[in-house]
């Protein structure tokens, strides 16, 4: 079946930063290639291109990228050839009143000058000119913001028959006044909401004015049919929207039923309220003498959960592992996935753990654990709970035949986000998406 070019779109997609991120974008755009889709990936941050052709060959190495001639970064293709950008230039040249970083190619000739914006969650919607240089080096003209930055990129990239995958909302933000026929798909990974995290809870800061705009995508790609109907249900149905999960292998059971080992695996970040966790362990050793907790994942928190856990005297019983390159390896004799976070898009990590056959102890959030736990492989616990927490793990640990059951149910229950499925549905959704015209009424 011939099929339009599609491309996903990223800000990043780092190798052991980027977490479960990440991972899914790679792996929808693997997946996707699969089906038959001629795919490249894309993404626009500025780092050096030696560390970009690293990146590349780290996630070809982990078999999570089909070719690395189709992972393109706008400031590589800007350093190898910036007529597009040259040709795109028009305004001033006169820097706004802000600090600038300069772009230079390999003889250190500056290329463009970008704005640094301080103090504002949407930075990146500021129009501060983006300074393009002439091939002399001299100012040649700008682009209005990031944006425009960016937009002058895909035009370049992007034929009119292409179908973009727009893995960000920071970059969604800049491409619904895109002026090309390029069909737009905009996927969520995140929650929607501020705390308490309830449908009618005040919307996140950084989604301000997201709504306004949403109509202008070609399909909105809702990771759950949970935050779907919440959406739909507060903010109308003028958006193309579809639920659109993100996919997990899914392997044999394998769920160690007797072993005293739990396993974390997450950013260590405030969100995840790790240490909700670690002082129910504190409590777990009282009963279970020798159970551990594996936590994998880096982030800011590293030092502060490192003190907790040598306050409670847990050294021996919990560790921070850190990066983990091969996420199945996590699971390997764990007897449960245990998830304290506040609020997810997904969960990713969820259906990863089913799909190995490890249980999932996780608090009952917004959204993601609900819609795959309750088909089974897992226990739900009243979001914040410390208490409930603590009699899950106790009961799991010392419930052999209920162990075996959620080992037993957890594949099945994975069903639902597995790979294959959800790849196929990936692929008929941009399918269907290049075969009518954009939405956006800049492209009409």
């Amino acid at each position: 079946m011939t099929s339009a070019p599609c491309f996903v779109l990223a800000s990043r997609l780092i190798p052991n930063q980027d977490g479960g991120f990440a991972r899914a974008v790679m792996r929808r755009a693997f997946d996707l290639h699969a089906e038959g889709l001629p795919v490249t990936i894309l993404t626009v941050d500025p780092a050096a291109t030696a560390d970009h052709e690293a990146h590349r060959a780290e996630w070809a190495r982990r078999g999570e990228l089909h070719d690395v001639a189709h992972m393109r970064n706008l400031y590589d293709d800007l350093r190898a050839d910036a007529s597009w950008l040259r040709s795109a230039a028009n305004g001033t040249t006169k820097p706004a009143g802000v600090e600038y970083n300069h772009v230079v190619d390999g003889t250190g000739q500056r290329l463009l000058s970008l704005p640094i914006i301080t103090g504002d969650p949407r930075w990146h919607t500021s129009d501060a000119p983006v300074i393009v240089y002439d091939e002399a080096g001299e100012p040649l003209g700008s682009v209005p913001g990031f944006g425009g930055l960016y937009r002058a990129w895909l035009s370049h990239v992007v034929p009119f028959d292409g179908v973009v995958i727009v893995e960000a909302r920071q970059l969604g933000d800049l491409l619904a006044s895109w002026e090309s026929p390029a069909r737009l798909v905009h996927t969520i990974h995140t929650n929607h909401l501020e705390a308490p995290y309830t449908p009618d809870a005040p919307t996140n800061a950084l989604w301000a004015g997201w709504f306004e705009i949403a109509d202008a995508f070609d399909a909105v790609a809702w990771p759950t049919e949970a935050q779907a109907h919440d959406v739909r249900a507060r903010f109308g149905a003028g958006r193309a929207d579809v639920v659109a999960p993100n996919g997990v292998d899914i392997g044999i059971a394998a769920g160690a039923t007797g072993s005293r080992r739990a396993v974390m695996v997450n950013r260590l970040a405030p969100g995840k309220r790790i240490d909700h966790a670690i002082r129910a362990w504190a409590d777990v050793v009282r009963v279970v003498p020798d159970a551990t907790l594996d936590i994998y994942g880096e982030g800011s928190e590293r030092e502060r959960l490192a003190a907790l856990i040598g306050e409670l005297g847990l050294d021996a019983a919990v560790t921070l592992r850190g990066h983990v390159s091969d996420v199945a390896e996590c699971y390997r004799d764990a007897a449960f996935l245990l998830l304290t976070t506040a609020y997810e898009g997904q969960g990713l990590v969820v259906g990863e753990a089913l799909g190995t056959g490890t249980p999932v102890i996780s608090y009952d959030v917004a959204y993601g654990p609900r819609d795959v736990l309750s088909r089974g492989g897992g226990i739900l616990v009243p979001s914040g709970d410390e208490t409930a927490l603590l009699r899950a793990i106790l009961t799991l640990m010392q419930d052999d035949e209920l162990h075996a059951r959620l080992v037993s149910e957890a594949p099945t229950a994975a069903q639902v986000v597995e790979r294959s499925v959800v790849s196929r549905r990936w692929a008929d959704l941009v399918r269907s998406v290049a075969g009518h015209p954009t939405r956006r009424p800049a492209a009409r």
